[in-house]
């Protein structure tokens, strides 16, 4: 078995405080698409079944066991001791938290303590422009309290995260079609327009403002995180955005690139501070994992490839996230190493790469004591 150290898991949301029924609970197996057809359930998922793989043994119960019987068992030991069980239990020493998503969630605070690891937070610039905007009379107000914002933000947090699905395509979109920073005539007017015409706490969808979102989280000296496949779009809409931000300094992460992970990691090897996802989509590609995690390692360099385990609302999410990559990357890289390609001493070394050494690094963790 390839040993690995306490994995960095470089993008994960807080967990849900409250009980869940089995409807609620199957809703949040996999990302937000209406209930299931008629007759079925989401269990019936890649996802569904590594929740039952994975979970039941850190809550006392066998592996496989029905989805009834584990949900009577996550009732019975409470929403807050399951979570405890399957954040300690899946081998992770650190997360990076987003800490915008809605909903009754625990914070980084909290989730280090349930999980007994480090967490830092991640913040989304746009959430930034929202916040500031409440409370500011003028354009010029505005633009001088979101820098103030930015700077504030950077002093704390260990990096900026832009949104997934629909926010997500809004951001690609924004910096396929002009990548290069707006000058501060077109943000003022920007800024202008979106301020008459928003409601209180409305979602910025001006694709100059994002732009100058996007920058002004570069300029901040942290990496900046952007989403791609699924819903958001395929990766190598960014090509032009990358290749402008390549100046010194500038860090830059692909997260969640599935079905398209493959030109995340080719993203990762065509430029020097891009660096790519390698965990998110593992939970949900369940059986399947380690055959994904294999084609990303196929192109990217070792030292451009981080994990993340992607793990939403469910603590089960996160367990699976983290146990699934530990399961693929062991298989994958046990593999090579048996056929002759790899030595045990390599093998192990790239894991801790992956699992952690490169995120340490890339969001200089160790800096923050």
């Amino acid at each position: 078995m390839i040993e690995t150290p306490p994995l960095v898991d470089q993008y994960c949301q807080g967990v849900l405080r409250t009980e869940l029924g089995l409807a609620t609970f199957e809703a949040q197996l996999i990302p937000p698409a209406g209930p299931p057809a008629a007759g079925t359930t989401f269990f019936d998922t890649q996802a569904g079944f590594a929740v039952r793989r994975w979970c039941p043994p850190l809550l006392g119960l066998e592996p496989h066991c029905a989805p009834a019987r584990y949900l009577a068992r996550r009732r019975e030991l409470g929403a807050a001791e399951t979570a405890r069980r399957l954040l300690r239990g899946c081998g992770v020493g650190a997360r990076l938290v987003d800490t915008a998503v809605p909903g009754d969630l625990t914070g980084p605070k909290e989730l280090a303590l349930a999980g007994a690891a480090e967490a830092f937070e991640l913040v989304r610039p746009e959430l930034l422009a929202r916040q500031v905007a409440d409370t500011s009379g003028t354009v010029a107000a505005f633009l001088a309290n979101l820098a103030g914002a930015v700077h504030q933000a950077a002093a704390g947090a260990v990096a900026f995260t832009c949104g997934a699905g629909e926010e997500g395509r809004a951001w690609a979109a924004a910096l396929e079609d002009e990548p290069e920073p707006p000058g501060p005539g077109e943000v003022r007017g920007a800024a202008g327009r979106w301020l008459a015409g928003r409601t209180r706490g409305g979602a910025v969808r001006d694709p100059v403002l994002l732009r100058h979102l996007a920058w002004s989280a570069v300029s901040s000296g942290l990496p900046l995180q952007l989403h791609t496949g699924g819903e958001s779009g395929e990766p190598e809409r960014l090509t032009g955005f990358l290749r402008a931000t390549g100046g010194p300094g500038a860090r830059l992460v692909l997260l969640g690139g599935y079905p398209h992970h493959r030109q995340a990691a080719g993203l990762a090897a065509a430029f020097p501070h891009v660096h790519a996802d390698l965990g998110a989509a593992l939970g949900s590609t369940g059986a399947r994992a380690a055959a994904v995690l294999a084609e990303c390692l196929e192109t990217a360099p070792f030292g451009k490839l981080m994990f993340s385990g992607g793990g939403r609302q469910l603590p089960e999410l996160h367990a699976v996230g983290a146990l699934g990559f530990r399961e693929a990357l062991g298989r994958v890289l046990g593999g090579w190493v048996a056929d002759g390609s790899w030595s045990w001493r390599d093998a192990e070394r790239v894991a801790a790469m992956v699992a952690a050494g490169n995120a340490r690094r890339v969001y200089r963790l160790d800096e923050r004591g």
